[in-house]
């Protein structure tokens, strides 16, 4: 068995996979773990107001949040404004709307598109430009693997 394979199948073992009220298996925006028991959803999202105390309150940020922190937008002012965040991924185009009040990071939409990204940028720059070459030069890089793997680099860092 490969290494890939043997991990994977240890990774299956250790995780729970958390059925919804509608038996989805999903990621719940929230869950609380007792000794007992864990809690999904309204019955976990409650649960810290019931045992302040003793309720540890862990945050686990989306990727548009992470960037509006890295951007700084959590030490601008204490005033409430809305964010529009674009995350232009590699393979993902993703748009966010966020409410920022006294550093609490509220996301009111999200939306994206799995089939637009860094990577679809770059395919379209390398077709231009072969494009473009072949027009001025007459010649046709297209089966040039050298060619072709120094052009997408050249597109990769111009953009």
């Amino acid at each position: 068995m490969c290494y890939y394979k043997a991990i994977q199948k240890e990774i299956l073992e250790m995780i729970t996979l958390v059925a919804n009220d509608q038996g989805n298996r999903t990621t719940p925006s929230y869950v609380a773990f007792t000794d007992t028991e864990y809690l999904i959803g309204d019955a976990a999202k409650n649960r810290g107001a019931m045992n302040p105390l003793n309720t540890n309150i862990l945050r686990i940020i989306n990727e548009p949040t992470a960037a509006a922190i890295a951007y700084g937008l959590d030490k601008k002012d204490e005033a409430e404004k809305n964010v529009l965040i674009f995350d232009l991924g590699g393979g993902t185009f993703d748009v966010s709307i966020l409410t920022i009040e006294e550093g609490i990071f509220e996301v009111k939409s999200t939306s994206g598109d799995t089939h637009l990204g860094g990577e679809d940028f770059d395919n379209r720059l390398v077709t231009h430009f072969l494009k473009e070459f072949k027009r001025k030069h007459k010649m046709n890089l297209s089966n040039n693997a050298r060619a072709l793997r120094r052009l997408k680099t050249a597109c990769e860092r111009a953009k």
